[in-house]
């Protein structure tokens, strides 16, 4: 199968040339998925984007709620792609924040990835302007008033009315939503600009090398370096690919399995709130989207003279200068030195970034539209940022003194599995396979999410397996061999499971409560396709160069 699989891929290349492409070489150890953080992001984009394509020939912008509950309730399948449309968004928020946060600690944003570093916090600014709109789209009780919201704090700029105007229409309904569409379309193919961008940046300059081969910037590999690495195809190509399949699979199976889950928070459930036309409006509080919820909170702050902050000054405060920080990061911090430790005033900065992020927008959830006094502001926010602040100062003085790098070396060999371990694994194999069966046969969303839960297991075990299995030295050649044996072989099972289920989830119905089934079902299939890709790219080139 794998020599195969290389004469078509020796064949694409030929044929399209795939060799002049002016992509990154990449070496072995890149092959993790914190080094493709920006992968799953642009990943979750594709998927928001083909998925709202879909949801765009239904959307009528003049009754919004009811053409929303329309979709969900006899659109064939309408609410698996409402759904995984809109957790789409929010793992794209997620996967944009951690990305940010892991290049700021290890200095991504230093000379010559400077523009690299504009394109992607600006991108993260697009993709929550559009996740605020989309989610105002729904047209429900939140989405309301977050239109109010915004309103609010455009009204208080200069010209306020104008802007207002622009963005939010004349005050009917379906001007107001007409505009919010457009809107969404506008920062959506702003996005796809940037990216294309940042992208194009990204691979001029490649992934940031581990600190153990480039300890100081600028972290770049010379092109003669670069020479001995993998080419972008096939490799790159396949890991990429399975990144994104599990991606899409995660973003499939969670919404639809928590659409089940009774007494869900609204702000993670993926139904829509109540109409706020309707009475049960009255008692849903006025949330923001989850991920503005730190900005919420910000504007319940007093000053110290006990008067409200204006909608612009919480604005500022929230969003302006921490996005002006991050801007002006790579010209700020001049340094070379990339360990977190070896610039501890911008590790710092950087923590208290985080965690007024996470404190905020808990505090917004537990406390909505409470007024926040000056004494009690300082009560929450002081005490995080001296802990953090000697905690950094200590952790910094002891790196300088030994020098030493925190990046995990390559884990210890293990001394291969046990008979214990193998039969264990092949208990899992039969439980998964089981409950795979029992799902297709009797078809609930929890029997499903099981079934799911229990083949990524039986993957997961079976890769730390043959990980294990890697034994001494003289052995390490056969045991090579007997892992590309095996991932050939749990290939074969996720690709039998694979087709069961593709032919299996037509049968769920394409509307109704149980029509979420299929979003796991469909899921599930992208997740085993994904793993099967994992599996192939670490049976054929991890493994297999190495023998």
């Amino acid at each position: 199968m794998v020599d195969t699989s290389n004469r078509f891929s020796n064949w694409l290349r030929d044929r399209l040339g795939l060799d002049e492409l002016p992509f990154f070489r990449t070496p072995d150890y890149m092959y993790k998925a914190n080094y493709w953080l920006g992968a799953l992001v642009a990943s979750a984009f594709v998927y928001a984007v083909v998925s709202g394509l879909i949801l765009l020939l239904y959307y009528n912008p003049a009754d919004p709620y009811d053409q929303t509950q329309y979709i969900i309730n006899s659109v064939p399948y309408g609410s698996v792609v409402l759904f995984s449309h809109l957790y789409a968004a929010y793992a794209m928020i997620l996967l944009a924040y951690v990305h940010m946060f892991r290049n700021y600690f290890v200095g991504a944003y230093k000379a010559p990835r400077e523009l690299v570093w504009l394109a992607g916090v600006l991108l993260l600014v697009l993709t929550m302007g559009a996740s605020f709109v989309g989610y105002s789209l729904v047209g429900d009780v939140l989405g309301v008033d977050a239109v109010g919201v915004g309103e609010g704090i455009l009204g208080s700029f200069p010209g306020g009315s104008v802007l207002n105007a622009l963005f939010f229409g004349n005050g009917t309904t379906q001007d107001t939503f007409t505009r919010l569409l457009a809107w969404h379309i506008i920062l959506v193919a702003l996005i796809g600009l940037l990216f294309g961008l940042h992208f194009f940046m990204a691979e001029r300059y490649g992934i940031m090398p581990t600190r153990r081969v480039k300890p100081t910037a600028p972290a770049v590999y010379t092109k003669e370096e670069e020479s001995k690495f993998n080419p972008w195809w096939p490799r790159n190509f396949v890991y990429m690919m399975s990144l994104m399949l599990m991606t899409w699979g995660l973003i499939l199976i969670v919404p639809n399995v928590l659409a089940n889950v009774n007494g869900l928070p609204l702000l993670l459930n993926p139904h829509p709130a109540p109409s706020p036309s309707s009475p049960q409006a009255a008692s849903v509080p006025a949330y923001p989207p989850w991920f503005f919820l730190f900005f919420y909170k910000i504007a319940d702050f007093l000053m110290p003279n006990g008067a409200p902050y204006p909608p612009f000054g919480a604005l500022l405060v929230a969003v302006l200068i921490p996005m002006v920080y991050l801007l002006l990061l790579p010209f700020l911090d001049r340094g070379k030195e990339l360990h977190p430790f070896g610039r501890k005033f911008w590790t710092w900065v950087g923590v208290m970034l985080i965690t007024y992020l996470v404190e905020m927008s808990v505090w917004g959830y537990l406390a909505p539209g409470v007024p926040e006094p000056f004494t009690d502001q300082v009560k929450v926010l002081l005490p995080p940022a001296v802990i953090a602040a000697i905690g950094v100062y200590a952790m910094g003085r002891t790196w300088s003194r030994r020098k030493v790098s925190l990046e995990s070396p390559v884990l210890p060999k293990g001394t291969g599995p046990s008979p214990v371990t193998a039969f264990g694994l092949v208990v899992l194999g039969m439980l998964a396979v089981g409950t795979v069966g029992l799902a297709i046969n009797d078809p609930t969303v929890p029997g499903g999410a099981a079934a799911v839960a229990l083949v990524l297991a039986f993957a997961a075990f079976a890769r730390g397996f043959w990980r294990r299995s890697s034994g001494n030295t003289n052995q390490e050649t056969v045991n090579r061999k007997a892992r590309i044996t095996l991932a050939e072989t749990v290939m074969a099972v996720l690709f039998v499971v694979a087709v069961v289920l593709a032919f299996n989830m037509w049968t769920v119905p394409s509307t109704g409560p149980q029509s979420s089934l299929f979003g796991v079902d469909l899921g599930a299939l992208l997740l085993m396709l994904g793993e099967a890709l994992s599996l192939y790219h670490y049976a054929n080139y991890a493994v297999k160069a190495s023998i």
